[in-house]
């Protein structure tokens, strides 16, 4: 196992409890359609605060979960601050919580 994973399992949870928090965490998920978009951060279908919840965190869970390779690099905070540039107050803390995803992504084992 990856020493990064706990550490990663606790950043996760944060970055869950925030969306709570902001009020963006979403009960229905999107239909499939909207899910299976090939574009990055499904940018054609769904709002950053959706892909997060429904694709990012699921996908993270299951690398932790089954024990497989995290990625080599996470530009999750640069789309962020590109989406959220007019709310960077209200998602200051959203955006700490993925910088430090990143910078976990990217030490080194």
């Amino acid at each position: 196992m990856d020493k990064r994973f706990p550490q990663i399992a606790d950043q996760l949870l944060l970055i869950e409890r925030e969306l709570r928090v902001l009020g963006w965490w979403q009960e229905i998920p999107p239909s499939d359609e909207d899910l299976s978009s090939r574009e990055p951060f499904c940018v054609d279908t769904l709002d950053f605060d959706q892909w997060l919840q429904w694709i990012f965190l699921p996908r993270m869970k299951t690398i932790l979960e089954h024990d497989l390779a995290l990625p080599n690099a996470s530009g999750i905070l640069e789309m962020a601050q590109m989406v959220y540039a007019s709310r960077a107050q209200e998602t200051r803390r959203l955006q700490e919580l993925l910088a430090q995803f990143d910078r976990l992504i990217v030490e080194s084992v």
